[in-house]
């Protein structure tokens, strides 16, 4: 019986995972991992330096180059990539282009979700990404699976990008992003995006914020440690 405390959040793309996620780590004083942040710094790397995703042993070798760590400001994760901060770079288009590709490599799958397993093992955190209730913490005391309207989904991952200064993309080059994003993460052979059994719903396409947070909390409120 695991004894700290781990909540999953699992979805689609653009759902608002990792605003649920950190809210819900404030609100409980619990650790936020952004597990999606790891798969996007290691597809980064792949891109800086040219490595094949279907080349095994290119593959090996990149991954014992790759060091991540996190570090928190006002519960906001912050990646470092071989100690450099990446987490703006990481959310670019062409990230976003590849990271379906590079994290469907069964080998760099194994490798980040050990990495993720040594961070759940004492403390309470809150995770989110594609197979966290189904692969990673399978015995996770909360699972939430998260859903929404593709419209609404690229419309807010437009303007996120737009908030961020990318005056290129457009909201159809997003849209179409998250389509081939949704069937390759549901369709992978390793750990596909699936709905764990256990988990609850949360569609929040016309919930705001404040609503989807009362939502979890009450969710989580029955496991919580006992003061």
């Amino acid at each position: 019986m695991r004894k700290n405390v781990v909540i999953a959040i699992d979805g689609y793309s653009s759902c608002g995972k990792s605003t649920l996620a950190k809210a819900l780590a404030k609100q409980l004083g619990f650790i936020y991992i952004d597990s999606g942040a790891m798969y996007r710094a290691v597809t980064l790397f792949f891109i800086r330096n040219q490595v094949d995703v279907n080349d095994e042993a290119a593959v090996k070798d990149a991954l014992q180059h790759i060091e991540l760590n996190f570090h928190s400001r006002d519960y906001e994760s912050h990646i470092l990539l071989n100690g450099e901060e990446v987490s703006d770079e990481i959310r670019q288009m062409p990230v976003s282009e590849r990271v379906s590709e590079v994290s469907a490599n069964k080998l760099v799958r194994h490798d980040m979700v050990k990495q993720q397993q040594r961070m759940g093992k004492s403390k309470n955190i809150v995770m989110d990404g594609r197979d966290i209730g189904t692969a990673v913490f399978e015995d996770a005391q909360v699972k939430f699976f998260m859903t929404a309207d593709p419209k609404i989904r690229a419309e807010r991952r437009f303007k996120e990008l737009q908030s961020k200064g990318d005056t290129v993309t457009t909201l159809e080059d997003v849209f179409e992003n998250l389509a081939h994003r949704d069937y390759a993460d549901t369709t992978r052979a390793e750990s596909p995006l699936t709905r764990a059994d256990d988990a609850i719903i949360l569609d929040n396409t016309e919930l705001t914020q404040e609503e989807q947070l009362a939502f979890a909390l009450e969710k989580v409120q029955p496991f919580l440690p006992k003061p």
